[in-house]
């Protein structure tokens, strides 16, 4: 972390969000639970997606299921974040008990899920055992592992933005969500060299490292992040006191906000319908190799890095949130398009650089709205903000996978014989594209309330 601080300005683009009071080397250490997440969404998404299906010959719709349970806890992110924003405790902590409660779930389910496999799997001893409990312990190990992850990103974010200038608000964010997508791709790369040489044990020794590594690295990032403050604790009695629904409905009722969630949800759904299409489409359509396919997810993850530092300098340099959001949606609808063209073209050239092109919007649009969330809520709903952000985006990105893969699906079991390989992928495109273009729409009324508020501190970044 000392060396990472003390590279040049030039080289770290979010470098000048640190100060003497909370050098970068701090604001690297707290990041570490962004790559534990990162991790936890590789190895759930990813790595046990392939072992379940093709090693462990589980149903991939029951795979699909379990991949789901995660998303049900996604609608109570937004509790979380009010709660940790009135907590009252003897020491005065507010987001530290939270970010450790999320850690022990996550580390539960980690504890449950080799073993739940090794059922699953059905070999030595396992075979013996009932399958509904290999298939219950997996489910329960899905479901705890993505409500720990739900709880640690929510209040992580809370804590960050806790910790610096509202001015250098959306320079930290950027910084989190890098080391995000930073994680993902470094622990991809580990997953893959350590599960090589695949066993049911060395998966158990996967999983179970991947439990101590994000004990660990968690305890890390939240050691001595908030003061103890006793005094501050006991201020809290009267926010405490604050019903969950009467905060979020000023939440909501603050000028934008509803038009900002309808935004979110659209956008979102746009730019995530065809994650899990991307690459059998390269693949069918395009006739990609299996090592040209696997390298779209880096394509992908290094547009939306640089969509991430992009947003992280115009919002330094002053552009409004809205703007920014706007640019992401307006390049991801072409990007689509583009995808579109490469089908008829046959082009693999194309259909990669639109996949960057994508990634890259979407990097600017979750930054721009995100930054944009944050800016609405006044100083004592910021967890609360972020956990409303977090459950319509996660819920939206769910959704769209889900909604996407039932239209490919069903086209192709309708689709009349020797229909072109295309047709599905370019339904599931063309409605991403339209729902792009709705998200520009509805900036419309919003910029207007943002221009019609501009005399309100809080509302002043949105115009």
């Amino acid at each position: 972390m000392n060396k990472l601080a003390t590279v040049s300005l030039s080289w770290m683009p979010f470098a000048e969000v640190a100060s003497a009071e909370i050098p970068l080397s701090r604001l690297l250490r707290l990041s570490l639970f962004q790559v534990t997440v990162g991790m936890a969404m590789v190895l759930l998404a990813g790595t046990l997606n392939r072992v379940m299906i093709v090693e462990l010959d589980v149903p991939a719709s029951l795979v699909g299921g379990m991949l789901a349970l995660p998303l049900l806890f996604a609608p109570f992110r937004a509790l979380i974040g009010f709660r940790s924003d009135v907590l009252q405790t003897a020491l005065g902590w507010r987001r530290v008990p939270y970010i450790w409660k999320g850690t022990m779930l996550q580390f539960g389910g980690f504890a449950i899920m080799p073993w739940a496999l090794l059922v699953l799997s059905r070999q030595g001893y396992a075979a013996e055992a009932p399958i509904w409990l290999g298939l219950g312990s997996a489910a329960l190990a899905f479901l705890l592992v993505g409500a720990g992850m739900h709880i640690v990103q929510t209040v992580g974010l809370a804590l960050a933005t806790d910790l610096v200038p509202e001015r250098d608000q959306p320079k930290v964010v950027g910084l989190m969500y890098v080391m995000l997508l930073l994680g993902m791709i470094f622990s991809a790369w580990i997953y893959g060299v350590l599960l090589e040489n695949y066993s049911p044990g060395r998966l158990v020794q996967v999983i179970q490292g991947s439990a101590v590594v994000t004990m660990i690295l968690n305890v890390v990032a939240m050691w001595k992040q908030e003061a103890r403050d006793r005094a501050r604790g006991l201020a809290k009695v009267a926010a405490a006191n604050a019903d969950f629904s009467g905060s979020l409905a000023s939440f909501v009722a603050v000028r934008g906000v509803r038009w900002l969630l309808v935004m979110i949800a659209l956008g979102t759904a746009g730019f995530g319908m065809a994650d899990v299409l991307m690459e059998p489409f390269g693949g069918q359509v395009l006739l990609m190799s299996i090592a040209q396919t696997t390298k779209l997810t880096v394509v992908l993850a290094l547009g939306t890095l640089v969509g991430f530092v992009g947003a992280s300098r115009w919002l330094a340099n002053g552009r409004a949130p809205l703007g920014v959001a706007f640019a992401g949606a307006l390049v991801g609808a072409p990007a689509f398009v583009a995808v579109i063209v490469s089908a008829s073209a046959l082009s693999v050239w194309m259909f990669t650089a639109a996949t960057f092109a994508a990634g890259l919007g979407a990097g600017l649009f979750g930054h721009g709205t995100l930054t944009m969330t944050i800016r609405l809520a006044p100083k004592q709903q910021i967890g609360l903000a972020l956990g409303v952000w977090g459950a319509v985006q996660t819920t939206s990105a769910g959704l769209a996978i889900a909604a996407g893969g039932v239209l490919r699906d069903a086209m192709l079991s309708s689709g009349s014989r020797g229909a072109d390989a295309a047709s599905p992928y370019v339904a599931v495109f063309t409605v991403e594209a339209v729902l792009l273009v709705a998200a520009l729409l509805v900036a419309v009324p919003l910029w207007r309330s943002g221009r019609k508020a501009a005399a309100q501190p809080v509302n002043a970044a949105v115009g």
